[in-house]
């Protein structure tokens, strides 16, 4: 290697650049030479006082917060440096718990590969190698991309920090490379190759939990070094002094798989001219001291380990069916999940895992009777572009009862196999899938569902009628059997049966029945022929449902088998509205329905037994508890609307009234000039 130099600085690459798009690159990062000196922390500590084989409890993910030793005071900023505030080590293990599932912090890693895309990235690669040091395994991310300048590999090692800012990208946050890392193992090195400007450079960055842990850090250092490709001999570029990039490369060889330079350098050799490789390693156990990710279930795939399968117990044919199908694969295999990580399928991109490309698969193009329907979202105050959605019924239908959306967001899928109705027992919506992108609403940071926003839950409204719908409409076509339909303006019921088996939930009513008229609407209906009482209906009032779904406290139907006695004697019916009838007074205000038992005096019927319809079934039932709840949703959400458009209303009346009066002053004061003229 050529002698370290000064001189290289001003050549090289410029870090107090005030360009907006580079952040100015030492106000982002400070020199790891001014912490350590700042802290008295020598480049070259060693961990005598910790044992080389770690325990369970710092290589368990979830117990590796919990044994950081957090120094009682700080240290006081030294001469010439400005006092911060300073980001604790443990931050990186708190801030990683927000990926509950490792495949997910996976794809957050391919996600950085994707939007490379547009810099010229054709492939990224996953890949299991095996570190010398220790003999244990590790995990490789490599892309081809436009790679990281010394600027963009400290901007990608601060938190917090993305200048991703294209519609197409999926990165936001500047917080997914730092979590995903983290989360699937205590340590991760960098090495980057990109030209920038003509000059051609290559990096290397050390986030090390290890590191950081076992010398007793305060502050989250990460040792980096940058050289200049430019000349046909690498050199070293200098940012502080000599002494300050020996440093960060002693570190990085100590504490990296790599302990010698020779070794450190050869991982640029199959980088080429740009990209990027990181390597993961010291990965995380479970509880029972294994790696959470398996690498010799399948040569090629990554996976995660399975419980139920090592049980031991046998599982029924329809169960292994269940399992086969990639709505269940997905949760545990690498493969199956990044084939459906991405809507649409790449032209000149390629994912490859362990050697394999994968193939991408959409489940909407094999989805049978498919249909697609228009869903344009809306607020009060923007309006968005219509969504398609795709549904149909899966070709494995009725053989397996999956039901769900996959929902995908700028071309990333956020929720897979959303399942949006909970009819229980019932097999209404069974076999619907549905795939849809939904870019109206915002993902959560860990990308594996959405915020709760007003947006979300009005399309989780839609979603459900949409299966539902749906359903009915085409279940006999794949071979459902619908239950019978019926028309309540014609049905003329028989006495009540007791239900042979309880197909409804037990637990206890919020309210007893014969409270129900105090807590929201009852909806009876009336034998006419037999004076009996048939069926009734407890919807729960607005204040006690939940904004979304069936709350915990949504009664079904109440079956009442006991017969009620009205009087059966003929009487004419008066079309003519009776002298005390009412009209409906309007209240804008949301009020709580009430309704009351009217007793209805009809001739007989007759006794041909044809005309006598049958009991609602179950399945009826429950599809009417749906349509009901979800007419309540509709009307709510129109309430809501009328309510913003009514504010806008007033607030446009009042600017209105400022003006005329106004208008009314300027006159007063245009005819008293016309006066005194």
């Amino acid at each position: 290697m050529a002698p370290i130099t000064r001189n290289l600085v001003a050549d090289v690459v410029n870090l107090e650049s005030d360009d907006e798009e580079d952040g100015g690159g030492r106000g982002v990062f400070r020199s790891l030479s001014s912490l350590m000196e700042n802290r008295k922390v020598s480049s070259t500590i060693a961990d005598e006082n910790v044992s080389n084989r770690e325990t369970l409890e710092f290589r368990s993910f979830w117990k590796a917060g919990e044994n950081f030793v957090i120094p009682k005071d700080f240290t006081p900023t030294g001469p010439g440096l400005l006092e911060h505030a300073r980001v604790h080590p443990k931050f990186l293990h708190s801030n990683a718990t927000s990926h509950k599932w490792a495949l997910g912090a996976i794809a957050e890693l391919i996600d950085n590969a994707v939007d490379e895309i547009q810099n010229g990235a054709t492939f990224v690669k996953i890949d299991k190698i095996d570190i010398a040091k220790d003999n244990s395994p590790a995990l490789v991310f490599q892309d081809d991309g436009g790679g990281m300048d010394p600027n963009g590999i400290r901007k990608c090692m601060s938190l917090g920090y993305s200048s991703k800012k294209s519609n197409t990208t999926i990165g936001q946050y500047g917080n997914g490379f730092k979590t995903s890392t983290m989360r699937l193992g205590a340590d991760a090195i960098v090495f980057s190759r990109s030209t920038r400007s003509g000059i051609s450079t290559q990096s290397i960055g050390l986030l090390s939990y290890t590191f950081l842990r076992r010398t007793g850090q305060d502050d989250v250092i990460v040792p980096m070094i940058d050289m200049d490709t430019s000349t046909e001999q690498p050199q070293p570029i200098i940012y502080g002094s000599p002494e300050d990039w020996a440093t960060n490369l002693e570190i990085i060889l100590k504490w990296s798989p790599f302990s010698t330079e020779d070794k450190l350098l050869q991982q640029f050799e199959d980088i080429g001219t740009h990209g990027t490789k990181v390597i993961i390693y010291n990965l995380w156990l479970n509880d029972e001291g294994i790696y959470e990710l398996s690498f010799d279930d399948d040569d090629a795939d990554i996976r995660l380990r399975e419980e139920s399968v090592h049980d031991g117990k046998r599982l029924h044919f329809k169960e292994l069916e269940m399992r086969s199908h990639i709505s269940y694969q997905l949760r545990f295999s690498l493969r199956a999940y990044a084939s459906m990580l991405y809507l649409k399928k790449f032209t000149n991109f390629k994912i490859i895992l362990r050697g394999i490309p994968v193939e991408q698969f959409n489940i909407a193009d094999e989805l049978r009777c498919p249909e697609i329907i228009k869903y344009k979202p809306h607020t009060a105050t923007t309006e968005q572009a219509t969504t398609e959605i795709k549904v149909g019924f899966i070709k494995e239908a009725p053989k397996l009862a999956i039901c769900g959306y996959n929902v995908y967001h700028k071309n990333r899928l956020i929720r897979p196999f959303w399942n949006v109705t909970t009819l229980g027992r019932s097999v209404v919506g069974h076999g619907v899938i549905g795939v849809l992108e939904a870019n109206f609403i915002e993902p959560a940071h860990d990308k594996q569902d959405f915020e709760r926003s007003s947006l979300f839950q009005r399309l989780e409204a839609k979603l459900k009628k949409i299966i539902v719908d749906y359903w009915y409409s085409r279940c006999n076509a794949v071979g459902f059997k619908a239950p019978t339909q019926y028309d309540r303006s014609k049905r003329k019921a028989t006495f009540d049966q007791p239900p042979a088996v309880n197909t409804f939930n037990s637990s206890p009513s919020p309210l007893p029945p014969e409270n129900f008229n105090q807590g929201g609407p009852i909806i009876r209906e009336i034998s006419h022929s037999k004076g009996t009482s048939i069926r009734t209906v407890a919807v729960a009032p607005p204040h006690m449902r939940k904004s979304t779904g069936l709350g915990t406290n949504f009664q079904p139907v109440q079956l009442n088998p006991q017969p009620v006695h009205l009087n059966t004697q003929p009487v004419q019916l008066n079309p003519q509205p009776a002298a005390n009838f009412q009209p409906v007074q309007l209240n804008p205000q949301p009020v709580h329905l009430y309704t009351q038992l009217v007793q209805l005096n009809t001739q007989p019927a007759p006794t041909d037994t044809e005309n006598n319809l049958v009991g609602m079934s179950a399945d009826e039932i429950s599809l009417e508890n749906i349509q009901l709840f979800m007419s309540c949703e509709e009307y709510i959400q129109k309430e809501n609307e009328l309510e913003v458009t009514v504010r806008n209303l007033e607030k446009e009346l009042e600017e209105a009234k400022g003006k005329c009066a106004h208008l009314a002053l300027l006159v007063e004061a245009k005819k008293k000039e016309m006066q005194l003229v």
